[in-house]
């Protein structure tokens, strides 16, 4: 709306002409545009914040486990595809380098926290392959990445 204007009054009231009044400009702030900005910035912060998770399409299995916590950095994610490619975040890694450059990797990170997906349709031993390649690398704490909603293993069902 912007800066409004407060009119003075001479005070009299005895003539009553048609002079012109004395303005002088309102010295308050108008917070409205600034809450109207933020706001906006809210809701495009709101929308942007789940698109910026790792997008390496696996069939995760399902699982009953409860969710890991992260530490401060962004966690590091190791994907295993149905098609047999192992990926270090979204970037295809050769099997034969993998070691060196998880090695590179951990001696610039302060966390050894590493996050393994692997697609359902991986059989368990290339799993442990790539396991035993991350601890060859320098990571020991290892998160096995799932989805929510599989057999609780309880009878429960």
């Amino acid at each position: 709306m912007g800066a409004g204007v407060i009119r003075s009054d001479d005070g009299g009231g005895q003539r009553r002409r048609r002079k012109r009044s004395r303005s002088r400009p309102m010295s308050e702030i108008n917070v409205t545009p600034f809450v109207d900005v933020m706001l906006v910035l809210l809701i495009i912060f709101m929308v942007a914040a789940p698109l910026l998770t790792v997008g390496v399409p696996v069939e995760l299995p399902k699982t009953a486990a409860g969710a890991l916590s992260t530490g401060q950095d962004e966690p590091l994610t190791i994907t295993l595809t149905s098609g047999g490619s192992v990926q270090i975040q979204t970037t295809e890694v050769a099997r034969d380098v993998l070691v060196p450059r998880l090695r590179a990797i951990a001696t610039e990170r302060s966390s050894d926290q590493v996050f393994l997906r692997a697609d359902g349709a991986v059989p368990y031993s290339e799993v442990m392959q790539v396991m035993g390649a991350l601890n060859a690398g320098g990571f020991s704490n290892i998160g096995l990445v799932t989805d929510i909603g599989g057999p609780t293993m309880d009878g429960d069902g």
